[in-house]
């Protein structure tokens, strides 16, 4: 069940409406059962994976916490060590099978053919359920919680469960923390009109940017990236450019919708973007991408590596490693890790050649602080991080490859100063009902970064006003939207993770 379907539109108001008619006491349990539904409407089976996930989570929680209390010195630390990597084993060992094991056994028989063997290897054929990669993650996180002392195990397995299922944010996040949707999970919501109005302003603001720019780009870009040898090489990186904008509006879409359905309901998730391609370095845009994520390797990988506190190599080396394992988390493919090692050696480079840097802006007299010099910053950035985008997209590394090589033989800068990118789409009309929705999202990523939240104003006017806003809001959903046959809805592009 997706959010842009109509069976989502159904699913919520009768979700919400029982939930708040319903007693306090037993409203739980009713969003469990919506949770479990939303997820099995996909494949009836998953939820015989999701409740495993949960019930063995939740019993290491427990055995942590009993450890915690009756065991004294080194038994205590060997005992909960044990117990916290055989979570970490079987949570991941479900993960591999899941998501790695053909990719695996691929690379394996790849090199032994490459040698000189002869295995033939047939794939099996194993459904990846949706969002695995998120809640087992999540669930992951709570037991490092626990081990750590930062929370007290949760001993109501129906609230664990729901924290393990919430759908809003089950399959494609964000990654909420145990400190944050569990503690909230423990205490009774009340229906709130100021929550409801700015949740359904946030819904609307998630099914825009991705019916009215990420689908739309979509059906653009597709056919592009699906056959780049019928494409020159400006064709090419004009698409990548607008992936840039499409991956963003997509999974920034669901987390909006994700927000605004959970606001609704009385709780209050993490914001997972803060104006991304704001960031004046790769680390900075890294800070404002995907932030479930990127915090969760943070406290769960990157310090117990040892961070940065081991000396500058031990850092830089933390930090790809980090960077490879996000690829492989997106994928079982070589150019998700591909994607994953640029970001990390962007990164890594900006660390190292910061004092020269620093050293090249005083020798020229360079004031960091001009505007000019914050542009060129922005744009340097976005060049890096669209490179890694290709590999993203890309169906392997040799694809990505062929069409980088043919940018950089095709790499006309006139193409774009004479408008001939115009080309690609089927008329003028297409070229505004694209541009126009992305010119309106930059407008309010921008105000955003300067701490100016464009939906506190439209609550603030009248009502008149305010649903004049929604109705146009509504109309550009509906008249700039691209949809399948009979309005099919696309699916977004992080299910697959």
């Amino acid at each position: 069940m997706a959010f842009n379907s109509v069976d989502y539109l159904i699913f919520f108001p009768i979700v919400l409406c029982v939930y708040f008619i319903l007693p306090s006491k037993i409203r739980m349990y009713w969003l469990l059962v919506a949770s479990y539904y939303f997820y099995m409407s996909w494949n009836a089976k998953y939820g015989i994976l999701i409740f495993w996930v949960t019930l063995e989570t939740y019993i290491i929680g427990i055995v942590l916490e009993k450890i915690k209390y009756r065991c004294v010195g080194g038994k205590k630390i060997i005992f909960k060590r044990v117990v916290i990597a055989l979570g970490w084993i079987i949570n991941l060992g479900l993960l591999f099978y899941y998501k790695y094991t053909n990719f695996v056994i691929n690379n394996i028989v790849y090199i032994i053919n490459k040698f000189g063997g002869r295995i033939e290897y047939p794939n099996y054929d194993i459904i990846l359920p949706v969002g695995i990669s998120f809640f087992i993650f999540q669930a992951i996180g709570y037991i490092m919680d626990v081990y750590r002392d930062d929370i007290e195990a949760e001993h109501n397995i129906f609230r664990y469960a729901l924290f393990v299922s919430f759908f809003p944010q089950l399959v494609a996040g964000p990654i909420e923390r145990s400190k944050n949707l569990l503690m909230q999970l423990r205490n009774d919501t009340k229906f709130d009109t100021a929550n409801s109005k700015n949740g359904l302003l946030i819904i609307a603001y998630g099914l825009f940017i991705k019916i009215a720019i990420a689908d739309n780009i979509s059906y653009i870009i597709d056919p592009i990236f699906d056959f780049p040898e019928a494409y020159s090489g400006m064709v090419i990186l004009f698409a990548t450019i607008l992936f840039a904008v499409q991956i963003y509006c997509d999974f920034n879409g669901y987390t909006q919708i994700a927000i605004g359905s959970a606001l609704i309901l009385g709780f209050k998730l993490n914001q997972n973007f803060n104006a991304p391609y704001m960031g004046k370095s790769v680390k900075d845009f890294w800070r404002r991408w995907h932030i479930s994520l990127t915090s969760w390797f943070r406290d769960y990988l990157y310090i117990p590596l040892g961070g940065s506190k081991k000396g500058k190599v031990k850092k830089q080396i933390n930090t790809m490693i980090v960077f490879l394992f996000s690829g492989l988390w997106h994928g079982a493919s070589w150019h998700y890790v591909a994607w994953g090692g640029f970001n990390g050696a962007f990164s890594v480079l900006e660390d190292v050649l910061k004092p020269i840097k620093t050293k090249i802006e005083k020798y020229l007299s360079i004031n960091t602080n001009a505007f000019m010099y914050k542009v060129f910053q922005r744009v340097i950035t976005f060049i890096l991080i669209d490179f890694t985008w290709l590999f993203f997209r890309a169906s392997n590394v040799k694809s990505a490859l062929y069409m980088l090589k043919k940018i950089v033989i095709d790499f006309k800068l006139e193409w774009f100063i004479n408008f001939e990118f115009v080309s690609i789409f089927d008329n003028a009309y297409s070229v505004l009902i694209v541009f126009v929705p992305i010119l309106i999202m930059i407008i309010i990523d921008v105000l955003k970064y300067y701490g100016k939240d464009i939906k506190v104003e439209i609550l603030s006017q009248q009502i008149v006003f305010r649903w004049m806003i929604y109705i146009i809001i509504m109309l550009a959903i509906l008249y700039w939207g691209h949809y399948g046959a009979e309005y099919e809805q696309t699916q977004f592009i992080y299910f697959q993770f």
